[in-house]
């Protein structure tokens, strides 16, 4: 039995969460949809380019979390999931989480997502633990900012090991499935790296050092692993 870690966005889904939300809440009305637009954009090819300031994200990001009732933010995330996440959870995701759950391996999200958005997601693969940005609330109300440390680059290296702390385990034998080159960090700390539906800047680097590269949307898989 090993820990096996996925990343989300772009991974076990063909898509991403946290840009789709922002989407969702535009098409809805809650935010402005053309000025919400321009940054989701903008802030989506930082990331992809590697240059995403990750806080000036999340600010952004969890804005809308603190301007609106909480009874209103759940009724807007289960469209969200039944609308826009179920069509992008694929078949070969589900078989690749079944078939760590069968080896008897720890199943672990670790994404940089917020945790209002993704933990709905991970119960959806039945996934029992979740390493994700925590949005800060007070009161019952989220506030716009970030709780410790944002699970972000290194951050995620940094919030796994608190996890591992907390859990008594260790990355012997460790999987990681991840899809961006803003993994690197922490794909480069387990026994067991896997790129899926790699960046060119990942696929890049997998080529370069022998990692297996998968696909998660169709059955063109260069090379598959074993678990």
């Amino acid at each position: 039995m090993a820990l096996a870690l996925f990343d989300l966005d772009n991974t076990l889904l063909a898509g991403d969460s946290d840009y789709l939300w922002g989407v969702h809440l535009a098409e809805i009305g809650v935010v402005d949809p053309r000025e919400h637009h321009l940054a989701n954009e903008q802030f989506y090819r930082d990331y992809q380019e590697g240059r995403l300031d990750i806080m000036a994200f999340l600010a952004f990001a969890l804005r809308p979390l603190a301007e609106n009732d909480p009874a209103d933010l759940l009724r807007w995330r289960e469209e969200f999931l039944r609308r826009r996440i179920d069509p992008i959870i694929t078949p070969a995701a589900r078989a690749l989480v079944e078939k760590h759950r069968a080896a008897g391996d720890t199943l672990l999200v670790i994404t940089a997502t917020n945790s209002f958005v993704t933990a709905p997601i991970a119960e959806r693969f039945g996934i029992p633990h979740l390493i994700a940005t925590e949005p800060e609330q007070h009161e019952g109300r989220f506030t716009g900012r970030v709780a410790g440390t944002p699970s972000f680059r290194e951050g995620k290296v940094e919030r796994l090991q608190q996890w591992l702390d907390q859990h008594g385990q260790g990355l012997d034998g460790a999987w990681f499935y991840s899809d961006s080159h803003n993994d690197l960090p922490l794909l480069q700390r387990v026994d067991n790296p896997v790129a899926v539906d790699p960046d060119e800047t990942l696929a890049r680097h997998a080529r370069q050092h022998h990692w297996p590269v998968i696909s998660l949307r169709d059955h063109d898989q260069a090379d598959t692993p074993a678990a």
